[in-house]
């Protein structure tokens, strides 16, 4: 019956191996959104951009907002995990 069902699965293989990698992506970019890690790094290379003048004020705050937002996440999942 295994063997059955995978030769008539056969045409669909493509579409079921994009979805695998997508799913695979899609579970790397979670990963790496939620690792407060990559967080402090963002807001140390905001802090950077801000010294050296890439951006101003208004623009360093709104990015450090969300930042901030994102971190508070963050804990608040791991402790509720």
């Amino acid at each position: 019956m295994g063997l059955l069902k995978e030769l008539l699965l056969l045409p669909a293989a493509p579409v079921r191996g994009a979805g695998w990698v997508l799913r695979q992506v899609l579970t790397e970019a979670e990963r790496q959104y939620y690792d407060p890690s990559v967080v402090q790094r963002e807001l140390r290379e905001l802090s950077g951009q801000l010294d050296r003048g890439e951006i101003d004020e208004a623009e360093f705050d709104r990015r450090e907002d969300a930042l901030l937002d994102r971190l508070e996440e963050l804990r608040q999942r791991s402790s509720g995990a």
